[in-house]
């Protein structure tokens, strides 16, 4: 049977023999001595045998003659020595005496190199599994024991790299992580392993970047990027990074490149380099530049009444607001861009919609404030956050009529719905968040009819979540699992 990994794919066990079938070495080696000869006799016998105390006798019997035949007979010079005597810890399943033996196989003998790396590998892959399972079942220590057993075993394939490596990154230690994806990438040097390669050079990068490492993020990203041009992730990380080091311009140039591919990348991947440029946006602090500025003039000219100084100083924070926001309308129409790309892909994420009905507030844009608020609204309508950006967006439109309409909304709502998690997957969706009386009174019990939307908006599947009385002030978690292929979003409305 073939296990199915999350990581490497579909990973079978290198068959050297069938059950029961013995199979001699595949390089050119001969025993060349009488007790290399009867070690591997016994070795041939305990395959064959059907019975267990037999198979266990002559093991016992094979390393005892084997090692006879490296030390007192002389034979350490000898590669089917060293073979069949890792041929036997292969039998007993010790990795660690497998290594061994095979490893001065290999020295005496190069040509056997190859039938070697298939029994590593025989060895290697149960262990891995088993890293695997105890993984899946939360028991990460264990997971780990496995992954680096395995690796002591067999470094010919990257997937036990990996796994450790996410495991050191997971647990936050940086240099360990690191050391583990480098590891994986020259285990991936085979052409079969290209993902895998990909896969941990940009995991790389990730972990230097999460650990502000900035000079080895930039330089694993352009490598990545060198080898993987025009991947959308790796261009947003290293121009975040670009950003968060105060390189504007080229953190801008890397996201107009990342535009230009914009077709090749995935809606997550748009909307989350977008919120990487919001991120590096990083307002002038006020309050300090205000505090410094009474200092100053005070210090300046002490005749000035205290309300003169924080008259001029006002002035000065406000032209400073306004400078700011003239200095970074170039980076907002960005990041108009990059999420209007996003939502041409899935047009009805919610947080895209309210992070971009937001920016277009930001930049004055009222035609698409008003526009992106609505289809917001239309997703998510008993949501207080929702409808104050609605509200605002009336707001920069001028009309303060429509404004005071949804502000009462918000405060006249009896439920708010504040939507948590959403985990869609190649089954179905799970949806859940909190229900909230915000009212000084219980609320009424009323319906609510979820839809699950496919990425064009279609109704792939409709539930139902009755909203039971809550207490004043008081929440009520709520989840909903829908089925169906191919759930990208979801709105709801009153039933």
């Amino acid at each position: 049977m073939c296990r199915v990994l999350g990581v490497a794919g579909s990973m079978c066990a290198s068959q050297g023999r069938a059950q029961g079938t013995w199979v001699g070495a595949k390089c050119d080696i001969k025993p060349g001595h009488f007790l290399v000869n009867s070690g591997v006799l016994y070795l041939k016998s305990a395959v064959e045998t059907k019975f267990p105390d037999h198979r266990e006798k002559d093991l016992r019997d094979a390393v005892r003659v084997l090692g006879q035949a490296v030390g007192s007979g002389a034979q350490d010079k000898n590669p089917a020595a060293w073979y069949y005597l890792g041929r036997y810890y292969v039998e007993v399943k010790d990795l660690a005496g497998a290594d061994s033996a095979f490893a001065r196989a290999v020295t005496l003998a190069p040509g056997c190199a190859q039938d070697v790396t298939a029994w590593r590998r025989q060895l290697w892959v149960p262990v891995v599994n088993a890293g695997i399972a105890a993984w899946q079942a939360g028991n990460t220590d264990s997971a780990m024991v496995s992954f680096r057993r395995a690796n002591q075993i067999y470094t010919a394939e990257p997937t036990a790299f990996a796994y450790v490596a996410t495991l050191f990154s997971t647990a936050n230690q940086t240099d360990s992580a690191a050391k583990y994806f480098k590891l994986a990438v020259a285990a991936a040097q085979d052409p079969k392993f290209a993902k895998d390669k990909k896969d941990a050079t940009f995991n790389l990068a990730r972990v230097y970047h999460g650990a502000q490492r900035w000079d080895e993020a930039v330089q694993v990203y352009k490598d990545y990027l060198a080898a993987y041009p025009g991947d959308v992730q790796a261009t947003g990380g290293l121009a975040s990074v670009y950003a968060a080091t105060g390189k504007r311009d080229e953190a801008m140039a890397l996201y107009k490149d990342l535009l230009q591919h914009a077709d090749l990348a995935d809606a997550a991947d748009l909307f989350r380099a977008g919120q990487q440029i919001l991120n590096g946006l990083t307002s002038p602090d006020t309050a300090a530049k205000g505090g410094q500025c009474r200092a100053e003039t005070r210090s300046a000219n002490r005749a000035l009444t205290v309300r003169q100084i924080a008259a001029h100083c006002d002035s000065t924070t406000r032209a400073a607001l306004r400078n700011f926001e003239a200095s970074v309308q170039g980076q907002y129409r960005m990041v108009g861009q990059v999420y209007n790309a996003g939502l041409a892909k899935s047009p009805y994420d919610r947080d895209a919609l309210f992070t971009l009905a937001g920016v277009a507030e930001l930049m004055g844009d009222t035609a698409q404030a008003l526009t992106v608020a609505g289809r917001l609204y239309a997703v998510d309508p008993l949501n207080r956050s929702t409808l104050r950006m609605v509200a605002q967006a009336w707001q920069v439109k001028g009309k303060s009529d429509s404004t005071l309409h949804y502000l009462q909304i918000a405060d006249t709502i009896s439920v708010e719905v504040t939507v948590g998690s959403f985990i869609p997957d190649e089954h179905g969706a799970t949806l859940s968040g909190i229900l909230t009386n915000v009212r000084a009174k219980a609320n009424p019990a009323l319906a609510l009819t979820v839809e699950f939307l496919g990425v064009k908006g279609d109704v792939v599947a409709t539930e139902t979540l009755n909203v039971t009385p809550i207490a004043p002030g008081a929440n009520q978690p709520f989840e909903l699992k829908a089925k169906g292929t191919g759930i990208a979003a979801w709105r709801y409305r009153r039933a």
